[in-house]
C-alpha cells in the first residue's frame, strides 16, 4: 500500500502576491507520526489547511487515503480529522452535543458507543454534560480533539495541540497520541515545542520560507546532524591547547580549567580513545569528565539558521 498522503509540486500564492508554499513535495505514510517543523510563517499551518481542504491550493494535487481531496473531496475529508491550533467551540453546548454533531456533519449515523469511547480515552466522561464554557483551556483543547475524532478518521492533524496547554495535560496526550498509532491512526504534529517531535515522532519534516528544507526518520536525523560534547575537567589548568594529532574538535575553556571535544556521533570511540591516550602521554591528567548531546532543538535551530 503506498501513502496514506501525497503531496505532489504544492504551491500557494496569495492573492498579495505572498507565495506561502514553494513546490512542496511531501509523502506521509500510514501509521506514523510525522512532526512538521518550523518556524512564525514557515507554511505549516497552510500546508495543513490545504490538505484538509479549508484553503485552497494555487498548483499541485494532494491525495488523502488514495482520494484526491478536490475532485473526490467529500471521501478525501471524511479521512481526516484536524484539531487547529486555535479554539473554537459553540460555549452554550455541552461535550457531549458538541462532538455527536461533528460526528454528524460528516454523515456518519449516530454512534453513542464510539463517542463514549472517545470522551473516556480524552479523560472526558463525567464532563459529558457540563457546558464548554464552564471548562478550563486545557479541557476545551480535549473537546476539540474529541471532534475531530468522532467521524473515526485515518488520518489526525494536530496544529500545536498542547499550546498554552500545562506539562500534565500535555503528558496525558502523548500517551493518547500514542494510543491512536497503535489503532492504526496516522498523526501529522506540527509544535512549537522540539522536545514534543523528539519525544514522539516517527520521521521529521523541517519547513522554512514555504519550502520542506529536509525530511529525514528521526533517530537518523539525531545521528547524521547531531553532535556529542565531551567535557574534561584538568587537574591542572592550561595555559594554551595541547598539540595533539586529535586536536580538531577540541578547545580550551577561558580559564584553561576544561577542555572540551565536540564530535560526531558516528565513529565516536577511536576518537575518544585517541584524545585521552595522546593527552596521557602529554603527562595531562583529568579529576572528571560529562558528555553531552546536542538535540533535536538545536539541530533544528542549525538548519534554519542554515537555510536563512
Amino acid at each position: 500500500m503506498g501513502p496514506i498522503i501525497e503531496v505532489k509540486e504544492l504551491s500557494k500564492i496569495y492573492s498579495s502576491g505572498y507565495q506561502a508554499l514553494k513546490n512542496i513535495n511531501l509523502d506521509i505514510q500510514r501509521g506514523e507520526i510525522f512532526a512538521l517543523l518550523g518556524p512564525n510563517g514557515a507554511g505549516k499551518t497552510t500546508l495543513i489547511s490545504i490538505i484538509c481542504g479549508i484553503v485552497n491550493a494555487s498548483s499541485g494535487t494532494v491525495f488523502a487515503d488514495g482520494h484526491d481531496i478536490v475532485s473526490d473531496y467529500r471521501a478525501a475529508r471524511s479521512r481526516i480529522g484536524l484539531v487547529p491550533q486555535e479554539l473554537s467551540t459553540d460555549a452554550f453546548e455541552t461535550v457531549w452535543a458538541t462532538v455527536t454533531f461533528s460526528r454528524g456533519l460528516f454523515g456518519k449515523p449516530p454512534s453513542p458507543a464510539h463517542i463514549e469511547k472517545v470522551l473516556r480515552a480524552l479523560s472526558l466522561w463525567d464532563k459529558k454534560d457540563a457546558k464548554l464554557i464552564e471548562l478550563s483551556g486545557g479541557m476545551k483543547r480535549r473537546v476539540m480533539i474529541a471532534k475531530a475524532l468522532s467521524h473515526e478518521p485515518r488520518i489526525l492533524f494536530l496544529d500545536e495541540p498542547t499550546a498554552g496547554v500545562d506539562v500534565e495535560l500535555r503528558r496525558d496526550m502523548w500517551e493518547m497520541v500514542r494510543g491512536l498509532r497503535a489503532d492504526g491512526v496516522t498523526i501529522i504534529l506540527t509544535t512549537h515545542y522540539i522536545e514534543e517531535a523528539e519525544e514522539m515522532a516517527d520521521r521529521i519534516g523541517v519547513i522554512s520560507s514555504g519550502e520542506i528544507i529536509l525530511i529525514e526518520e528521526k533517530n537518523q536525523l539525531m545521528q547524521k546532524l547531531g553532535k556529542k560534547e565531551l567535557t574534561l575537567q584538568l587537574q591542572e589548568p592550561l595555559t594554551e591547547l595541547p598539540r595533539i594529532s586529535s586536536a580538531e574538535g577540541l578547545k580550551l575553556s577561558d580559564d584553561g580549567t576544561e577542555l572540551i571535544y565536540t564530535f560526531s556521533t558516528v565513529a565516536e570511540q577511536t576518537s575518544i580513545a585517541r584524545l585521552l591516550r595522546e593527552l596521557a602521554e602529554q603527562g595531562i591528567e583529568f579529576k572528571d569528565l560529562k558528555t553531552r548531546e546536542s538535540s533535536l532543538e538545536e539541530i533544528f535551530v542549525s538548519l534554519v539558521g542554515t537555510k536563512a
